[in-house]
C-alpha cells in the first residue's frame, strides 16, 4: 500500500505531465487555465508529500507560500527552488489564476523545478 506522501508525489506527477502536455502544443492552441491550474497543484502536492513525509502537521488553508516555507524549516536546500514567480503563492490554490502566458510558464517551470529538486535530492 503507497503512503500517503507518495499519493501526493504520484499527483503532482500526473499534474505536471498534464501542464507539459498542455504547454508544449502550438501556441494558439494552449489553454493557459490548464497550464496554471495543473502547475499550482503540482506545486502543491510536491510540497504537501514532502512535509507529510517529514511528519510536518498541515493546516487546512494552507498556501504554496506556507507549505514552502514549512519545507524550508524542514530542508534549507528548499531555498535552492524559487518560488516569488508564482504570483498566487499566497492565496489558497483555488482562489486564483493566472491568464497571462508568461505567468503561465513561470509557474510551470517552478513546478518542474520543483520536481527536478526532490529527484535531485532523491525523495522521488
Amino acid at each position: 500500500m503507497e503512503s500517503r506522501s507518495e499519493l501526493f508525489f504520484k499527483e503532482a506527477e500526473k499534474k505536471l505531465t498534464i501542464a507539459k502536455e498542455e504547454l508544449f502544443k502550438p501556441a494558439e492552441d494552449i489553454v493557459s487555465y490548464s497550464v496554471c491550474k495543473n502547475s499550482q497543484f503540482a506545486i502543491e502536492n510536491f510540497l504537501k508529500g514532502f512535509l507529510i513525509k517529514n511528519e510536518v502537521k498541515l493546516d487546512k488553508k494552507e498556501t504554496i507560500a506556507t507549505l514552502y516555507e514549512k519545507c524550508i524549516a524542514v530542508d534549507k536546500g528548499f531555498k535552492d527552488v524559487e518560488m516569488s514567480a508564482i504570483g498566487c503563492r499566497n492565496h489558497t490554490i483555488d482562489s486564483r489564476y493566472c491568464s497571462e502566458i508568461n505567468s503561465v510558464s513561470a509557474c510551470f517551470d517552478t513546478a518542474d523545478n520543483l520536481d527536478t529538486f526532490l529527484r535531485r535530492s532523491k525523495i522521488l
